[in-house]
């Protein structure tokens, strides 16, 4: 960013083997035909079409298909937001749960959603694919979808009416009932996120620079459908939780959900697949073990040592293109340390390819910037909850005979980012890329470094209208829109880091890993969610409890303003951090070694400067 205070590294292009990808997964060999390349209609990243041929650009991808996979993301978002928004009022006034018990009961619920990606995210990479685990866990969200409305609607599945508190608590049948339908749901969460938008960028070819350019366009778009499923949820279904029931309430978002699932079906043919390539987990395993042992084994690395990789084109890791060898963390080079070829080489436990070992370090050199960005996730967690408990004893009557339900007071933050993509897409975008040089007008790590920056003056918005809210002579006289400036920053904040997060996770990650990558950033927003919770104990306990400390169940007798300043303290500190992570971030590019640096060894043979000992030129690049 020119002219500017403020700097993030530049974001790097992708350090894989400056070739095509040759492996399309057909022919039993895995080899493309000789015409598939950047000029050709076939895809060059190992595609293929619902038939299993490689993928034509012509027929597949882009935005013929991008389109199910937007309305298969607004449907799912529509029926979370419309649970998660309101989920602390039913929680309260229909199961009979004090306000601090049900605002944690919903965040540890929110974060174990998105800490499951990463089973989902497991299952996607290593044996299913990512179609079919989103159509799978698509149905088990519905499953759970059905046992929420029978909840809602059958007598003996919830406590009776009660006016006047203290009312009798749900019996244990009916919170487990409860708890089953929604854990069913996170767990169906945990299937769909991580590979939703990974699927959608998988119908883009990166070696094409026009398809390229709009999978970023996508990413944008793919966050607006998912600000759009809010709004809905938050509006049109919040009110007929209000207006007609819970029953009603829930039931709509089930029939939207099994809708979507038949969307997503019918585009079948439009898509492009990207077959399972083992876990990942397994890999970064063996090379963990395998450099140990290394290590106790006396191999030594050191500039011109030998490291070993496959002979072939692609990597061994099925699907996956070979990566370059990099400088960094140098004390995992000792996995793929040559020293006995013939015993050594099929078994990955005891010798890994430096493919599998900077598919590692990728992964290892996100983690700064993936724990640099938790805290914003704690400050999401209280859109849910506290934002809401506000909205709900403020006045919220617009003229004689219409109030805004508690639970659509969001819309403050979802209208933003409906109204902020579009323009940032087709105004700042072209703005800033005349400004920049950049593509994208500001890289991943800066626009995410916006959307933290932003997120201060978001919860300093909060605490100063808390206490207003909380010193007026007639609290509940107080306009609902007060909490407009904090939802509002709160939606620009989301719009900066969460599309950064998109677009950067994506990005650093390696063919093997892009559903894993995926989940890792949204497994964040679920610790977010559970430290929200953490934090909420801990004040109480410190403050004297739910009786007498900052967190009561009447806020009108709470501190939730001291609250509001203490997570303001906390983003505050963490965008500092984040500048130091940002500012010293390598990717894989930033860190790459020379070709006179190291050597590689392709079964047994030696590499130097790209030849073999022959004197041949040798495909592998460093």
């Amino acid at each position: 960013m020119e002219n500017s205070s403020i700097h993030f590294s530049q974001p790097h292009d992708k350090s894989f083997i400056e070739e095509p990808s040759k492996n399309g997964f057909v022919g039993g060999n895995g080899e493309l035909p000789k015409e598939a390349g950047v000029d050709s209609t076939l895809v060059t990243n190992g595609s293929v079409d619902y038939k299993g041929r490689i993928a034509d650009k012509r027929k597949t991808g882009g935005w013929k298909a991008s389109p199910f996979v937007i309305v298969n993301e607004v449907a799912e978002r529509l029926a979370f937001f419309a649970i998660a928004v309101n989920m602390v009022q039913y929680l309260v006034f229909e199961m009979h749960q004090s306000l601090p018990d049900a605002a944690t009961h919903v965040t540890d619920w929110i974060g174990a959603a998105y800490v499951l990606t990463l089973l989902g995210a497991f299952l996607a990479d290593a044996y299913l694919g990512r179609f079919l685990t989103i159509i799978i866990f698509s149905c088990i969200y519905e499953v759970g979808l059905v046992l929420l409305t029978l909840s809602a609607s059958i007598d003996s599945l919830r406590p009776p009416f009660c006016s006047k508190r203290p009312c009798p608590p749900a019996s244990d049948g009916q919170i487990a009932f409860l708890y089953a339908a929604l854990y069913l749901i996170a767990l169906g969460t945990g299937g769909i996120k991580p590979c939703v938008s990974s699927f959608g960028a998988d119908q883009y070819d990166d070696a094409d620079e026009k398809e390229a350019q709009k999978k970023y366009s996508f990413f944008n778009w793919f966050f607006f459908a998912i600000n759009m499923g809010a709004l809905l949820g938050i509006t049109v279904l919040v009110y007929v939780q209000v207006k007609k029931g819970w029953s009603w309430g829930f039931a709509v978002p089930t029939v939207a959900m099994f809708c979507s699932i038949v969307t997503l079906v019918a585009g079948c043919s439009k898509y492009r697949y990207q077959k399972p390539m083992g876990s990942a987990f397994t890999r970064f395993v063996q090379v963990i073990v395998a450099s140990v042992r290394n290590h106790f084994k006396g191999v030594k690395f050191e500039p011109g040592a030998r490291l070993y990789e496959v002979p072939t084109e692609n990597s061994d890791i099925f699907g996956a293109r070979k990566l370059f060898h990099t400088e960094q963390y140098r004390f995992l080079d000792k996995a793929a340390g040559k020293t006995d070829a013939e015993s050594n080489a099929n078994n990955r436990w005891r010798l890994c390819t430096v493919t599998q070992v900077e598919e590692l370090k990728c992964f290892i050199r996100v983690l700064p910037v993936w724990a640099s960005t938790i805290a914003l996730s704690i400050s999401f967690a209280q859109l849910s909850t506290f934002f809401l408990s506000q909205a709900n004893i403020m006045h919220r009557k617009l003229g004689p005979h219409f109030e805004i339900p508690a639970g659509s007071v969001p819309v403050f933050a979802a209208c933003n980012a409906l109204i902020l993509v579009p323009i940032y897409e087709k105004v700042i975008v072209p703005f800033l890329r005349s400004k920049t040089g950049h593509r994208r007008g500001l890289t991943s790590l800066q626009r995410m470094g916006v959307g933290l920056f932003i997120s201060i003056f978001a919860l300093l918005s909060a605490a100063r209208v808390e206490k207003k809210r909380r010193t007026d002579s007639n609290p509940s006289s107080l306009s609902v829109f007060w909490l407009f400036p904090q939802f509002f920053l709160m939606g620009s904040a989301e719009v900066f880091t969460y599309v950064g997060q998109l677009e950067f996770f994506y990005d650093e990650a390696t063919d093997g890993t892009r559903s894993i990558s995926s989940a890792f950033f949204l497994s964040e927003i679920g610790i977010g969610s559970w430290l929200s919770t953490a934090l909420v104990k801990i004040i109480e306990a410190a403050t004297g409890g739910v009786e007498k400390g900052w967190l009561r169940n009447n806020l009108n007798k709470s501190r939730l303003d001291y609250f509001y300043w203490i997570l303001t303290a906390i983003n505050g500190l963490n965008f500092l951090v984040y500048l130091v992570v940002a500012w010293n971030y390598k990717g894989r590019d930033g860190a790459k070694a020379s070709v006179r640096d190291v050597s590689q060894v392709e079964n047994g043979v030696e590499l130097r400067n790209g030849k073999d000992d022959s004197g041949e030129s040798s495909s592998i690049m460093h």
